[in-house]
């Protein structure tokens, strides 16, 4: 889990490029996991509710929020965790749930700095966004953490996935891997289909697998709002054909090409012309419509974008992930990995086996 020193720090490099003399009132959802470890649970009946973060000039953090949130809410790391009561199971509600909070917000000087709204919104995001691009150590140890249950999840398709079996039942074996790995329920999502030339991905559905099919398996798995994203894809229930093999041939080729220009200085636009240079000598490069890796972290996608016209350059602490892909005919091929950029390359996240079988 992120750290109690760990968002302080980032707190406090926000308030150092912000220079503001009064507090500072934040209620995005990602900025309250980023700077405070706030998370509400998507499966929580309480998910359409936040929290507002007050950070003073001097760096004292207060948090307040619905008291009937969810225990979890104790993870965050603020100098007050402050409650507010709006239902107690005995009383009606205390007026409009949304208005809970507009006490807490008068007393803090009655604005939301990230409301689109405030003027100084603009400047909050582009601070917040440009901090976030280099993860922290706490960042990055949770983020292995969804990756270690997310290649669970991909051992398990690989032992189970056979034809007569359908989208949805790989879907729900592939989560129930996840969360054992974790130990604790998760929110799994991504694309768990069958593929093709006119086809690239989408959720499970009830279609029956059929013997020779592409299914790509390229989903995340989010813990306390972080997430991974990384992708194999399986010939279901033989051998790959002549096609399918080149195809992949060709994408393992094209993501090591990527790999040996990921470091810190590189300019995105240099490793997506490295992917896709590939593909080109393969005369395929028509059948690669997509990008060919992004950032990753608390949302999905964030920056940088390694796409075709790309004008960023990666930063040691980025998160990124490589995933070329083809889509000809009645075959789609993708392959994805995540990696931690250093200052002379990369470290790979995640330890997901790629192969068409």
């Amino acid at each position: 889990m992120l750290t109690a020193d760990g968002c302080r720090n980032r707190r406090q490099r926000f308030l150092d490029r912000l220079r503001q003399t009064s507090p500072i009132v934040l209620a995005d959802p990602l900025h309250l996991r980023y700077f405070a470890n706030f998370y509400v649970e998507p499966i929580s009946q309480h998910a359409d509710f936040g929290a507002l973060l007050v950070i003073r000039p001097d760096g004292h953090s207060a948090l307040f929020h619905d008291s009937k949130m969810p225990k979890t809410i104790e993870l965050a790391h603020v100098d007050e965790l402050n409650p507010v009561t709006w239902y107690t199971g005995q009383e009606p509600g205390q007026g409009p749930r949304f208005m809970l909070l507009r006490p807490a917000l008068q007393a803090a000087g009655g604005r939301i700095h990230d409301s689109l709204a405030d003027p100084l919104a603009s400047q909050v995001f582009a601070i917040t966004t440009e901090l976030r691009r280099r993860k922290d150590p706490d960042e990055v140890d949770l983020l292995k953490v969804c990756m270690s249950a997310t290649d669970a999840g991909h051992a398990w398709c690989r032992a189970n996935i056979a034809p007569g079996i359908t989208e949805l039942e790989i879907y729900g074996g592939v989560n129930a891997a996840c969360e054992k790995a974790l130990g604790h329920w998760a929110i799994v999502y991504g694309d768990f289909t069958v593929t093709n030339g006119s086809k690239r991905g989408g959720p499970p559905t009830p279609h029956v697998l059929k013997r020779g099919e592409t299914f790509i398996i390229d989903y995340s798995v989010i813990v306390q709002g972080y997430r991974s994203d990384f992708t194999n894809t399986l010939v279901v229930g033989s051998d790959p054909s002549a096609e399918q093999k080149r195809l992949f041939g060709l994408c393992v080729k094209a993501m090591e090409a990527g790999e040996q220009k990921m470091a810190a200085g590189v300019l995105c636009q240099t490793v997506y012309d490295a992917i896709r240079g590939v593909f080109e000598a393969g005369g395929v490069a028509d059948h690669f419509p997509t990008h060919g890796g992004h950032g990753l972290g608390i949302s999905h996608p964030e920056p940088p974008f390694i796409v075709r016209h790309s004008n960023e350059t990666l930063v040691a602490g980025d998160v990124v992930t490589l995933e070329p892909g083809l889509y000809i005919g009645d075959n789609g091929i993708r392959i994805e990995n995540n990696y931690l950029i250093t200052n002379t390359g990369y470290e790979r996240l995640n330890n997901h086996t790629i192969s068409l079988t």
